[in-house]
């Protein structure tokens, strides 16, 4: 039969030397470490320092007997799942009983057949290594589950996401392509109506009495100075709206199967205009200043739609923990403010760095921010997905690193890095 190997040792409790021997020789004999203990207060010791793989717990010692070292072992956390095999001479059903139902796993009795210890105790070792080998297992699907429902929430909000904004910016295009293509001409008619009104002046001087008091009433002279203000004021509008329906199309690109070569610092631009109205000062807290450090930065090949969505998270969270640092009174009247920085690092890796300037965030939290359902907001206002899905893009689609630098009270810092 295959010896079983193991990579940690096995403990013998008992205080009879004769059995210790019998023992000792039999493990050795298959290559098993062992340690050995005389009593069960040692033996509990030195299982909750380092823990054996397997014991092997004489019943009658000294002190507390074996039963109830093995009681002592099951309550504790530390040694509950350590299999225990009673070695002993009492035979009778009731003992036997009481081993089972204090949780040992089998009996060896004297006196010893080294076969039979040997058989005994290659069986539970490789019990016990099916046992961890099934826990690992139960661990890796249960971890690859949580994965697979975090990328298909995330698939689903961005193909949601997708065609929300790619409609919407549809809508509006309609609309406003047909208002900024009317501009241009309307200036040259009101600008040839202005010039055939001062022809008129200068060939009729004299209006009748009729005509004057309609200018006096009219202010021809402030609406013809106004007219033009107001068409400026349409085509600064119509120019602010195009650009928005270009940011919300190139936001809403859902390349998902494709990477492609992508300005990074469009994606930026176009996350910070979509969420324009929340930098904007309202009766709460003033307005959010936005820093741009761009340096040049090349092409990067990466899937468009996802890094923005990440972007948007990112910038999102910045503007959510200036609020609560405002709403806590724990601004100490400093400007809130978020700096984002890009440059190229010497792996050759596209850096993306979004700040604040909030209260930052704990030690004890930070470990946990990439954590999937984990948030640090209050009930209702967070899924705890956001963090666990821009992680996961980086990551794992784009084979970067995505982390977080914090300091109570001085803010946050996530910073992201792509190969280029």
């Amino acid at each position: 039969m295959n010896k079983v190997s193991t990579n940690g040792f096995i403990l013998i409790v008992d205080d009879n030397p004769t059995n210790l021997s019998v023992l000792s020789e039999a493990l050795a004999s298959e290559g098993w470490r062992f340690r050995v203990a005389v009593d069960g207060e040692s033996a509990i010791a030195q299982a909750e320092r380092n823990q054996p793989e397997l014991i092997l717990l004489d019943v009658q010692m000294p002190g507390i007997d074996g039963f109830e070292t093995c009681r002592r072992l099951k309550a504790n956390p530390t040694t509950q799942n350590v299999p225990i095999i009673f070695t002993t001479a009492l035979a009778d059903t009731e003992s036997k009983i009481k081993g089972f139902f204090l949780g040992a796993v089998d009996y060896i009795p004297k006196p010893f057949a080294q076969e039979e210890v040997i058989a005994r105790v290659r069986v539970h070792l490789q019990l016990q290594q099916l046992n961890q080998s099934l826990e690992q297992q139960v661990r890796d699907r249960t971890n690859a589950l949580q994965k697979a429902q975090v990328q298909l929430v995330q698939q689903e909000k961005l193909s949601t996401l997708g065609e929300l904004i790619a409609g919407i910016a549809h809508e509006m295009n309609n609309p406003i392509s047909f208002i900024t293509n009317n501009i241009p001409p309307l200036q040259e008619y009101i600008d040839a109506l202005t010039e055939l009104l001062q022809l008129y002046e200068q060939a009729y001087p004299t209006p009748t009495a009729k005509i004057t008091s309609f200018i006096k009433n009219l202010d021809l002279k402030f609406v013809l100075e106004d007219i033009v203000k107001i068409l400026g004021s349409l085509q600064v509008g119509s120019e602010r709206i195009q650009h928005l329906s270009t940011s919300l199309r190139s936001f809403s690109r859902s390349d998902s199967d494709t990477k492609l070569a992508a300005d990074l610092h469009l994606g930026l631009d176009s996350t910070l205009m979509i969420l324009q109205h929340r930098l904007k000062a309202n009766g709460d807290r003033p307005g959010i200043e936005v820093m741009r450090c761009y340096s040049k930065l090349p092409h990067v090949n990466c899937y468009v739609g996802e890094m923005n969505q990440v972007f948007m998270n990112l910038l999102a969270n910045a503007i959510d923990a200036l609020d609560e640092a405002i709403i806590q009174g724990k601004m100490c009247d400093r400007i809130p403010q978020i700096k984002i920085t890009t440059e190229v690092n010497s792996q050759q890796m596209a850096v993306i760095k979004i700040a604040d300037n909030g209260i930052g965030i704990p030690e004890r939290l930070k470990q946990r921010l990439f954590e999937p359902l984990f948030t640090t907001k209050p009930v209702g206002k967070g899924t705890g997905l956001g963090l666990s899905i821009a992680h996961q893009i980086i990551v794992e689609k784009h084979n970067g690193t995505m982390e977080v630098h914090s300091q109570v009270g001085n803010g946050t810092e996530f910073a992201i890095a792509i190969p280029i």
